[in-house]
C-alpha cells in the first residue's frame, strides 16, 4: 500500500502541474503527469493552496508546536482539577498522601502514575504495605485509658505519666497518637495586667528556695443538696506542692491559725505567707500569730489577683480537674475526695513548670528507714512496702 506523499512533495507535485499548464498542456494532462487523480489534484489544491516548501515546513512546525502546547495545557488543567479534589491543606505525610491517590484513582479515573506525578508521591512510597510498631496498639490503649481517667490533662502530661508508667516513648510519638484519636483540651486563657515599678520591673516577691514563700486562698464549692463550703489552699511556691487543703462549711481566722500551727510544727516556719486582703488574713489576731512565731506577711494590691499567681493557678487547676466534674453528696465526701485529689497532686501529676514531674513524688524506702523503732525488731520485713497510689475520682 503506497504512503501518503509528505506535505512537501505535495507542494513540488501543485508546482510541477503549474509549470505545465504554463507551457500550454491541458489541465488533465498535466495531473495525468504526476500520477494522481484529478479529485486528489483539487483536494491538494483546496489544502495546499500556492503554498511554498518553507512556508509548509513553518506550518508544520506550527503544528507540532501547537499539539505541543494543547497538551501541556491539558496536563496542567488535569493537576489542578486533581488538587482541588485532593483533601485541603498540606499533604504532609506519606500515609496521609497515598490515602489522597487512592481516593484521586477512584474519582477522576487517571492512572496511579499520573496521580502521583500530581500529588508528589513517590510510586514506591505509594505500593509500600505501611507496617507500624508491635506495641502500637498497646500504647494506644493505656493513652486513651489514661485521657479518659485525667480529661483535663494535654498530650505531654498524659505524655509524662506514660512515662512514669514504664514507656519508653518521646512527646511527638504520644501527640500523633493523641491527635489520629481525636483528642483535645480546650485552652480558654485570659488576658491579664501587670503592676509596675517606674524602672519596668513587676511588684513580686519571688520564692528563691523551699518554705521561703507560702500562699494561701479560699475557694468554694457547694454540695449536691446546695449548701456551701470553703476550702483553704496552702502552697509552696517554690515547689509549687500542695500543703494543706482545709474543707469545712465555714472558716474563719482560727481556723486560719490552726491550719497553719499544724504546717509550722510539720514543715518548719516560712520566710513570708502570701494572701490577698480577705478578712480572715488581715485578721489582726492572724496577722500577731504569724509575727509571733517568726513569719512574715505578704499582701497583694486590692483587686490585683495575678500578684497571687502560685495559689490562684492551683485552685484554677482544682475547679477544672476536679469541682468541675464532681458531685459531692456530703462533706465528708468533700472531704475525703479532696484530700485524695490533693496527694495525687503532690505525688503523680506532672506539672509543665518542673518539667514534667510531681512536685513532691512518691518514695519506697525501707522500714528501718523509715520507723527507728523497726530496729530493735527481731528481723527487717524480707519484701520492701509499697505505698498505695491515692484514687483519683
Amino acid at each position: 500500500m503506497a504512503q501518503r506523499p509528505k506535505p512537501e512533495e505535495i507542494v513540488s507535485k501543485l508546482r510541477q502541474v503549474d509549470v505545465l499548464v504554463s507551457q500550454g498542456q491541458s489541465v488533465a494532462a498535466s495531473i495525468r503527469a504526476i500520477g494522481v487523480t484529478e479529485v486528489t489534484y483539487y483536494r491538494w489544491r483546496k489544502e495546499y493552496g500556492s503554498l511554498k516548501s518553507d512556508q509548509v515546513k513553518r506550518m508544520k512546525d506550527l503544528e507540532t508546536e501547537n499539539q505541543r502546547l494543547r497538551k501541556a495545557i491539558a496536563d496542567l488543567t488535569l493537576d489542578k482539577l486533581i488538587l482541588q479534589e485532593a483533601s485541603p491543606g498540606k499533604l504532609l505525610s506519606p500515609a496521609r498522601r497515598r490515602a489522597c491517590v487512592e481516593h484521586i484513582m477512584l474519582t477522576m479515573d487517571v492512572s496511579e502514575r499520573r496521580a502521583c506525578r500530581a500529588l508528589g508521591q513517590h510510586r514506591s512510597t505509594q505500593r509500600k504495605v505501611p507496617r507500624g510498631r508491635d506495641d502500637e496498639e498497646a500504647l494506644t490503649t493505656d493513652l486513651v485509658a489514661l485521657a479518659e481517667k485525667y480529661g483535663r490533662y494535654g498530650y505531654r502530661k498524659i505524655s509524662a505519666l506514660l512515662k512514669a508508667a514504664g514507656w519508653f516513648v518521646n512527646d511527638k510519638r504520644v501527640e500523633r497518637i493523641w491527635r489520629r484519636e481525636g483528642l483535645k483540651v480546650p485552652v480558654n486563657q485570659p488576658k491579664r495586667g501587670r503592676i509596675w515599678d517606674n524602672d519596668g520591673s513587676c511588684i513580686r516577691l519571688r520564692p528563691e528556695y523551699r518554705n521561703h514563700v507560702w500562699s494561701y486562698d479560699f475557694v468554694e464549692a457547694r454540695t449536691h443538696d446546695g449548701r456551701k463550703f470553703r476550702m483553704l489552699n496552702v502552697v509552696d511556691e517554690f515547689t509549687h506542692e500542695c500543703l494543706a487543703i482545709r474543707v469545712d462549711r465555714k472558716l474563719k481566722a482560727v481556723d486560719v491559725i490552726d491550719v497553719l500551727s499544724d504546717l509550722f510544727i510539720l514543715r518548719g516556719v516560712p520566710g513570708h505567707i502570701r494572701s490577698d486582703n480577705g478578712p480572715e488574713f488581715v485578721a489582726k489576731a492572724v496577722q500577731a500569730w504569724i509575727t509571733g512565731v517568726g513569719a512574715k506577711t505578704a499582701y497583694i494590691a486590692p483587686g490585683s489577683p495575678w500578684e497571687n499567681g502560685y495559689v490562684e493557678s492551683f485552685n484554677a487547676r482544682l475547679r477544672d480537674e476536679l469541682l468541675n466534674g464532681e458531685i459531692f453528696y456530703t462533706l465528708r465526701e468533700a472531704q475525703i475526695v479532696i484530700e485524695s485529689w490533693r496527694r495525687h497532686y503532690n505525688t503523680v501529676r506532672p506539672h509543665a513548670s518542673l518539667g514534667y514531674r510531681p512536685p513532691a513524688p512518691e518514695v519506697f524506702m525501707p522500714a528501718f528507714t523509715a520507723w527507728p523503732a523497726a530496729l530493735a525488731r527481731p528481723a527487717p520485713p524480707a519484701k520492701l512496702p509499697v505505698v498505695e497510689r491515692p484514687t483519683v475520682h
